[in-house]
């Protein structure tokens, strides 16, 4: 049975490159194959993993709105651009599902492209879903439902004001979440006490933090792929040992 991971976090909470970090860590545990669904739609979780990304579904998207090539039903059209954008590395493939271009309604493509993709999910072990704020992408472009769901922070009470808010829309859509988790990221030092309360306050279960790691901004500085920090990185060792709990 496949297993969800749904990503999120307001942005700039680092939660692609956190969900990049997950990646690697299934990968080094043998769990695969792995399918990366990027539902952001400022897509850079292909920079997290050091792929190149050619087409999105969002081009699928618009292809049903102004009609299919001739010879093809829709059906086909979408199945051939959801296989098309699919970009395959060792263990896992990425798949970006990019916005559509310009006005006017989706529901029909959508709706076709939420059947394709649960059906090509059930091809992996574990999918990994980076999201946007909100969870709105879930709801429309994928299954409903979710084992795990990750919400990223900042170590600060806005931060898990914002938290809060994504497990409540995640609530309020009916999604079938099993479990929520909270991870704590950029931390110097201790936790403040004011954001633990606010945690607390919130009902959030906290995973554990990650402190801040200067390799991380360096490497996005040089544009390397955040994969590839070394294990005795800070946050990896951090990540790593947070992963293993959430999984237990």
């Amino acid at each position: 049975m496949t297993m969800t991971i749904a990503m999120a976090g307001k942005g700039g909470t680092g939660k692609t490159t956190i969900a990049g970090l997950l990646i690697r860590f299934l990968l080094k545990k043998g769990i695969k194959p792995i399918l990366a669904v990027d539902a952001d739609a400022n897509a850079n979780l292909n920079e997290v993993l050091g792929l190149e990304v050619t087409t999105t579904l969002g081009e699928a998207r618009e292809g049903l709105k102004d009609g299919v090539p001739t010879g093809m039903t829709r059906d086909l059209y979408m199945e051939y651009k959801v296989q098309e954008s699919l970009v395959e590395s060792r263990g896992y493939d990425l798949l970006v599902m990019g916005r559509p271009e310009g006005a006017g309604c989706y529901c029909h493509a959508n709706t076709l492209l939420s059947r394709y993709m649960e059906s090509l999910c059930g091809n992996y072990r574990v999918v990994v879903m980076d999201n946007e704020a909100g969870m709105e992408h879930i709801s429309r472009l994928i299954s409903r439902q979710a084992d795990i769901l990750l919400i990223v922070s900042d170590p600060t009470q806005r931060g898990i004001l914002a938290a809060r808010r994504i497990r409540d829309l995640a609530l309020e859509l009916k999604l079938d979440i099993k479990k929520e988790r909270l991870i704590i990221n950029r931390v110097n030092g201790e936790l403040p006490s004011t954001v633990r309360e606010a945690v607390d306050s919130a009902g959030l279960n906290l995973a554990g933090c990650v402190p801040e790691d200067e390799l991380i901004s360096r490497y996005d500085t040089q544009g390397r792929p955040t994969v590839e920090l070394p294990d005795d990185a800070g946050s990896v060792q951090a990540l790593n040992e947070i992963f293993e709990g959430i999984l237990d």
